[in-house]
């Protein structure tokens, strides 16, 4: 028996060859103009595939932001705790844990706010959208090891308050009122509401 793995066959490099095709489209496009002002034949008439073909890897534009932004959720959130990971203090390590995934979230603010509407009240059946809760959850998770840094508080006291500070960024980042609010805005608005939780 050999011990080679078994190269991708040609009918998965071509799946995945149209996956990468739309997803730079539609990255591209939503970048430019916002997930509402983007049709759906635009992205698939530039990733050079039928509207058809699209709709076999996202069923919507909601959908298709959800693919194209977890990729970028995720890396936001390896930054986050990567800078996290070098501060003692447990406050200013959250807030350098939350600071690139506001960042990420307000690149094209319509499309922030939209990504949160679907993650939150989208399919509950659907991959991306799943995708997106595992992020979030990954981030609670995050929040909680940070937390547990300090003795006093227990693992399951670390969940709650990891849980409450990731519900606070979300509707800090998806408030209608702070569509205008800076990165630096949001993060104070969240370091204060978030400074109870954690230094208590």
């Amino acid at each position: 028996m050999s011990g080679r793995t078994p190269s991708v066959g040609r009918r998965e490099r071509n799946k995945q060859d149209k996956l990468d095709r739309i997803i730079a489209a539609a990255g591209v496009l939503f970048a430019e103009r916002g997930v509402d002002e983007v049709t759906t034949q635009e992205i698939a008439d530039r990733a050079d595939i039928g509207t058809g073909t699209l709709f076999l890897y996202a069923r919507s534009k909601g959908e298709l932001l959800l693919l194209v932004q977890n990729a970028h959720y995720r890396a936001a959130l390896e930054r986050g705790r990567a800078a996290a990971a070098t501060i003692p203090d447990d406050l200013d390590a959250v807030m350098a844990l939350l600071r690139p995934i506001v960042e990420c979230n307000r690149v094209q603010i319509d499309n922030g706010r939209t990504y949160l509407r679907e993650m939150v009240f989208g399919d509950p059946h659907e991959q991306h959208r799943g995708e997106a809760l595992v992020i979030a959850a990954r981030t609670e998770e995050a929040i909680a090891h940070l937390l547990t840094r300090d003795d006093r508080i227990p693992p399951v006291d670390a969940a709650v308050r990891a849980h409450i500070v990731s519900a606070i960024m979300l509707l800090a980042m998806g408030a209608g009122p702070n569509a205008a609010a800076t990165v630096d805005d949001l993060l104070a608005d969240i370091r204060t509401q978030i400074a109870v939780l954690v230094t208590a």
